[in-house]
């Protein structure tokens, strides 16, 4: 666990829980600053099709959001800095006005296959793509660009590696492809020789 990441997780009540069920908590830290991106986490960012986003409302209540594009669509702008456009949708803009009244996120990104997950805190804002033509071009893909009326903005903080146990490996209907095209050409091949 990154520094920051366990100075902001690790609350009193936490440290009271690992108490209670292991009989010590860990020891406390302070981190001097956000921890930044290593080509590790950017690496693994840009390969992501998909991640899931909290936000909390003004009452108090969680909210998760999933969100998905094409791979790489959250974008890396530095070691501490995400952005990806936000299209036209539902109308409900439940994570857009959570972030207005307060600005913390945590994005779970998740690689089923490979059976990883990188969990990022951070403080988000969003401006309005009408505003913003060029951020749009640098956000989106040409064919998508007329339907991006938000553009998100994320200033990291920290981030978390989860251990891989009970992630179930799931694979994208591409992945399979790979997989099963060869079979289904081998099969071909030997039914057409059991004709013969």
């Amino acid at each position: 666990m990154a520094a920051k990441f366990q100075e902001l997780a690790t609350t009193p009540s936490v440290a009271e829980a690992q108490k209670h069920y292991y009989g010590k908590s860990r020891p406390a830290m302070t981190a001097p600053g956000p921890d930044l991106l290593t080509d590790d986490e950017i690496a693994f960012i840009r390969a992501r099709d998909s991640f899931y986003m909290a936000t909390v409302s003004e009452t108090g209540w969680p909210y998760i959001q999933h969100r998905g594009g094409p791979t790489g669509f959250l974008h890396v702008l530095g070691p501490s800095s995400l952005a990806f456009a936000d299209y036209k949708g539902n109308r409900q803009l439940l994570s857009t006005g959570n972030v207005a009244a307060g600005d913390r996120v945590a994005l779970f990104l998740m690689d089923y296959p490979q059976q990883t997950r990188l969990k990022i805190l951070g403080h988000a804002r969003v401006e309005d793509a009408r505003q913003r033509p060029e951020l749009v071009a640098q956000l989106a893909e040409p064919d998508l660009r007329p339907g991006v009326e938000r553009l998100f903005f994320i200033d990291v903080v920290s981030f978390d590696w989860n251990c891989p146990q009970h992630i179930t490996p799931r694979y994208t209907a591409e992945d399979l492809r790979t997989v099963i095209e060869p079979l289904q050409h081998r099969i071909a091949e030997l039914e057409a020789q059991l004709k013969k």
